[in-house]
């Protein structure tokens, strides 16, 4: 069986879209999205019809930013993270986000074709909080393999 690399992440705004101060991350949204969607082993990625309200509710948190995508491997997700122009935004965060106890980012192996939901992502991530990275839930720090195939018939 061929798995992909799921990943989500969340953060809590500090201002509303509409404040300037929120401009620096607003502004390059739509640039950021399309770089990661013609990135290299992109496979996936969530794209809210209602304005995140799903993951606002499966949360909890009213001003949450929610992000989920599928790639081929951890490479290809680790090189759109930190060696595109998305990592200028990343680094950027603790201008425009409140910090969240616990983990607010998680990895997991998802089989291929398999679209991961927001539960499950909220799920992964208190795992992580909890536990620790497992091959459950990890970070790029402490990456997993994928899980080994189980012959047929055992």
């Amino acid at each position: 069986m061929t798995y992909h690399i799921a990943t989500a992440n969340y953060a809590v705004a500090k201002y509303d879209y509409e404040d300037p101060a929120f401009s620096g991350f607003v502004d390059n949204l739509d640039r950021i999205n399309a770089l990661a969607d013609a990135a290299p082993g992109f496979v996936w990625r969530y794209i809210s019809d209602d304005d995140d309200a799903e993951a606002r509710r499966i949360y909890g948190i009213d001003d949450l930013i929610f992000n989920m995508s599928v790639w081929e491997s951890v490479e290809s997700l680790r090189n759109y993270v930190y060696e595109s122009d998305h990592v200028d935004i990343l680094r950027r965060r603790a201008e425009w986000f409140v910090p969240q106890p616990g983990a607010t980012m998680a990895l997991w192996w998802k089989p291929a074709g398999e679209i991961p939901t927001i539960s499950e992502a909220k799920h992964r991530m208190e795992c992580l909080t909890l536990h620790g990275p497992t091959e459950d839930a990890f970070t790029f720090r402490s990456v997993f393999e994928p899980p080994a195939s189980k012959a047929v018939g055992q």
